[in-house]
């Protein structure tokens, strides 16, 4: 019996020791194949490029745009696709390494991940951007409204159109004083710097028209040529015009609190109004520097020899009622109404112009400035200053204009001699003032 029982105990053992196994190896076994079949899953993720759309249709643009972004979020979400299947079988043929396996099962998973990320990040960039196109186009669209409220014949000038009111007045026939305005900036500190006592003093006043904006111009010429004028007997100044541009404004009266060499007429400051400059110097002189000798006018490119010019002052002392410089003879109107230097038979007739001295630079006897300025009024305007003011207006008053070939209103070589020899030279850059500045201070150099 205890044989019996013990055989019957051993077969029972045996029998579970069998199937706890058997449980265990199908375990294992589902496991494999699990994994392998897990590996053979590939994820791609399929990607939709958008259409180029017109940029100036905003409703055309708009709705294919939201459409796509639409859709492509929901292939991210759930368009996988299956490739290749390495299974159980195949794993024990051509050992695809069940670490490698699972290593790559997760590498997967973290792309597929990277370019969800990827693409909610380009979603969302793209909803900024579609928010972004409709605040442009709302705003576009009440601008329009406002535009087809304002009528044509009411408009406001900004300060871009008021040039080109005065260009366009002044293409018409009109008698200056009907567009000249008088007077200046009250600025006492300036007129006491340039020309104390009415310029009593002064033998020389040379003053240098420049625009608003030319402040680097104007500092190269003070730090330059234009240092003769701590001499008592010369004085510099510069001539501009009004801006309307308040920025620039505030940096001029800055600039004149420093320097007080500034004389602002009241003009827009523009290339048609340089006529208008000019009459304003002419005004300035007569007022508060009616004693200077000579009157020099020239432009802020320009190189002046102060020393050679003193030295011709020197010997024309005696000259009365006489502008030097530059003679031009014989120049005709350009009637091509394309021309910058457009001019037409209604404001200047005859087909040659009177003799003039060009205008980068000239010098006047002070005897005429009065005389010029009254004159310049009461003809018709014309925008080419040189041509009004030593041309016609001098012509009408019988005055002298010579030519003086010293001044060259041109650019030259810039060597030592040439630049010794000239009273004036044209075309000199703000950072070439200081090379020729060195250039006729050095003594060294003998010029025959």
């Amino acid at each position: 019996m205890e044989m019996i029982g013990l055989f019957l105990h051993t077969k029972m053992c045996y029998t579970h020791f069998r199937i706890t196994h058997l449980v265990f190896g199908v375990i294992i076994l589902a496991t494999i194949i699990f994994y392998s079949t897990l590996n053979s899953r590939q994820f791609d993720i399929e990607t939709k490029r958008y259409h180029e759309s017109r940029h100036n249709d905003t409703e055309k643009f708009l709705v294919p745009l939201l459409a796509n972004v639409t859709h492509s979020r929901k292939n991210v979400q759930s368009k996988i696709i299956r490739r290749k299947n390495c299974g159980f079988f195949t794993y024990l043929a051509n050992g695809c390494g069940l670490p490698n396996n699972i290593s790559n099962v997760f590498q997967r998973l973290g792309e597929a991940s990277l370019l969800t990320n990827e693409s909610t990040i380009k979603i969302e960039a793209n909803s900024n951007y579609i928010q972004k196109i409709m605040k442009l186009s709302e705003s576009q669209e009440n601008l329009s409204k406002k535009r087809k409220k304002i009528p044509r014949n009411h408009s406001t000038p900004n300060e871009t159109d008021i040039p080109k009111i005065v260009e366009s007045t002044v293409e018409r026939v009109v008698k200056t004083k009907d567009i000249y305005e008088k007077g200046h900036v009250n600025d006492i500190g300036t007129i006491t710097n340039i020309c104390p006592d009415k310029g009593s003093d002064v033998n020389l006043l040379i003053l240098v028209t420049s625009a608003p904006t030319h402040r680097e111009q104007r500092l190269s010429i003070r730090q330059s040529w234009g240092h003769y004028g701590i001499r008592r007997d010369i004085s510099i100044g510069f001539v501009l015009g009004r801006t309307q541009d308040q920025r620039i404004a505030d940096q001029l009266s800055a600039e004149n609190y420093m320097y007080s060499d500034l004389i602002r007429g009241n003009f827009v400051d523009s290339y048609s109004n340089l006529t208008l400059k000019s009459i304003s110097l002419l005004e300035w002189t007569s007022i508060n520097c009616p004693n200077a000798t000579y009157l020099l006018k020239t432009d802020d490119d320009m190189f002046i020899n102060v020393p050679k010019l003193l030295q011709f002052i020197e010997t024309h002392l005696t000259y009365r009622r006489s502008i030097f410089g530059r003679l031009a003879k014989k120049w005709k109107p350009i009637r091509n109404k394309k021309s910058k230097y457009y001019v037409s038979p209604e404001q200047y007739f005859p087909p040659v112009f009177p003799p003039f001295t060009t205008g980068p630079a000239y010098l006047i006897t002070s005897d005429i400035i009065l005389e010029l300025y009254n004159k310049s009024l009461s003809q018709t305007y014309l925008k080419l200053e040189d041509v009004y003011t030593t041309g016609i207006v001098a012509q009408l008053l019988n005055i002298h204009r010579i030519n003086i070939k010293e001044f060259l209103n041109r650019r030259i070589a810039f060597n030592q001699c040439n630049i010794k020899k000239s009273i004036s030279i044209h075309m000199v850059k703000m950072n070439e003032q200081y090379d020729l500045w060195k250039k006729i201070s050095d003594n060294n150099v003998l010029c025959k």
